[in-house]
């Protein structure tokens, strides 16, 4: 439980500091002289400013702009909004954990990192855009979750991504279920997350300040990430949106969207899986439904004032004046939209990140072009003024958000008009691909022709709720040739089949004479120990059938 004394100081110092920073006169940086960043004089070394980045787990990007964010107080984002950028059209590469991460930190799509689930990403040794800036003189300092490399997650997470094509259903997670714990005093629901948070602070105290370069310093964060149900079996599954009252108070219920479902008859076959899978297929009332998101929002009320707490140790040290802050998230939260919780899903609820950054030569500004998580590496390197690799598929933000006179910026790359996001891993029976365009959301999956591709005007559909891909045939056509173009994703489908059918027959034979007990306790128990036995031969003629390619 939390530390009641703690908790009622921090209340106070909060709502104190949310006050001053949102206060109309406040400036964090006084007048900026609009002039390129790397040549910023208050900067040390160079002229490079230092970077602080918070990455945290699950946020909707929606709720950091209007009319999403009316549903609860977020004064840490409020404020970067005010004084930075903030992009309203910002997405995951792939909306899972691993796989997202594996591209932020290498700047590479996923079908070329072939981080195809939660229990595959980059080797340990790969060179990340953190340590190309160690290399040329930042001082580099990383703290809480990180999540990119292969080898964790849970056995359930990747046996059920491995046997995402075979033929049964099964629920592999608990009920989602909101939890409220503690009264108006308990703040630090999540321990885990402040006290990295605090140890983040007391380094930009006690080191940073001292530094005689530039340093970059990375927070992860597992919030607003729905927290452990033990219901589920084994290594849990995480269906509980959990908070306190204190930070219930933050959220407006009135202002709560109940989101509309289709019938079972008109959802998508990938929608009716990953429904099934997630187990939502159940009666949940208006009530329950609401209380989720509202739990939901609060939990991103306590993210947002764990970033509160950096940006004001930056503040008192006097350092935020030469610093970028950046804040973004892995990827969304569905929140029972679509009939479903978690993420791994194109829609909006999963695939929209926040992503906001303020700093000296900043714009104060909305922008609205399409960008995702991989072009967070050539932004870092073209922050430090390193030369960008050739082989990266994202592209710097600069051009985009900086201050500055034309013909004093060094030739860019500008950015495309679409980003693409794809998903390899559990709860979803196919590989998934999204385009993003202008007003366009194009979905397609598998081959291309077995499954029925998805289109969205997000423009007059933003809730997603009218696939159009029939409707205008020659679009979706000229989409998905777009697609082709960037990903030849028949064959990436291809190629993550085989890889699944493969690892599990490896995984089987290291297992041995345990492999039935051991599938029988996995995630989807409740379900397996109905037919033991159906559900083993269904997996043993996937193993010697064909791939359905």
């Amino acid at each position: 439980m939390a530390r009641q004394g703690e908790s009622h100081a921090f209340a106070a110092s909060y709502v104190v500091a949310s006050l001053l920073l949102l206060l109309p006169g406040f400036a964090l940086w006084g007048v900026v002289k609009a002039s390129p960043l790397l040549n910023n004089t208050d900067c040390i070394s160079c002229g490079r400013p230092n970077v602080v980045m918070v990455m945290c787990d699950s946020f909707d990007g929606r709720l950091t702009f209007h009319p999403e964010n009316e549903t609860v107080v977020l004064p840490s984002i409020n404020l970067m909004k005010r004084h930075g950028s903030l992009f309203l059209n910002a997405y995951t590469n792939s909306p899972i954990c691993c796989p997202s991460r594996a591209a932020m930190w290498s700047g590479l799509f996923t079908h070329l990192t072939e981080s195809w689930n939660n229990f595959k990403g980059l080797d340990p040794n790969y060179t990340t855009w953190m340590d190309l800036m160690e290399k040329h003189g930042y001082y580099t300092q990383r703290y809480g979750k990180l999540d990119y490399t292969s080898g964790h997650h849970s056995l359930s997470n990747r046996v059920e991504a491995w046997t995402r094509n075979v033929d049964f259903l099964l629920q592999q997670e608990g009920r989602p279920v909101a939890k409220l714990l503690g009264d108006k005093t308990y703040v630090r629901i999540m321990e885990k997350d402040w006290e990295t948070t605090d140890i983040a602070a007391t380094w930009i105290k006690s080191t940073a300040t001292n530094l005689t370069q530039p340093f970059v310093l990375y927070l992860g964060l597992n919030l607003p990430h729905p927290y452990p149900s033990p219901s589920s079996g084994e290594d849990y599954g995480s269906s509980t949106f959990l908070t306190s009252p204190y930070w219930l108070e933050r959220v407006i219920y009135e202002a709560i969207k109940i989101p509309k479902w289709s019938p079972f008859s008109e959802m998508h076959s990938v929608d009716y899986y990953s429904s099934y899978t997630k187990n939502c297929t159940g009666k949940f009332t208006q009530e329950e439904i609401r209380n989720i998101r509202a739990h939901y929002y609060a939990m991103c009320a306590e993210t947002d004032a764990m970033l509160g707490e950096i940006i004001s140790a930056l503040n008192e040290t006097g350092l935020l004046k030469r610093t970028l802050v950046i804040f973004t998230s892995d990827h969304g939260e569905l929140a029972m939209e679509h009939r479903q919780f978690y993420k791994m899903s194109m829609y909006e609820a999963s695939s929209h990140v926040p992503l906001l950054i303020m700093g000296p030569n900043i714009k104060s500004q909305l922008v609205s072009d399409v960008v995702s998580l991989v072009d967070i590496y050539p932004t870092m390197l073209d922050i430090a003024g390193i030369p960008t690799p050739e082989n990266l598929s994202g592209y710097s933000l600069m051009p985009l958000i900086l201050e500055k006179a034309e013909n004093e910026v060094p030739f860019r790359k500008l950015h495309p008009t679409w980003v693409l996001s794809e998903y390899h891993g559990c709860n979803v029976n196919s590989s998934a691909y999204m385009l993003r365009t202008d007003k366009w959301k194009y979905i397609t999956y598998s081959d291309g022709h077995s499954i029925s591709p998805q289109l969205f005007d997000l423009s007059a559909d933003p809730d997603e709720l009218i696939n159009i891909a029939t409707r205008f045939p020659e679009i979706t056509h000229s989409l998905n040739k777009q697609l082709l173009s960037i990903v030849d994703y028949p064959k990436v489908s291809a190629c993550v089949q085989q890889y699944n059918k493969q690892q599990f027959v490896n995984w089987k034979q290291s297992v041995g004479q345990n492999y039935s007990e051991t599938l029988a306790n996995l995630r989807w128990h409740q379900d397996w120990k109905k037919h033991p036995k159906k559900y083993e031969q269904a997996i043993d003629r996937w193993i010697k059938g064909q791939m359905n390619v």
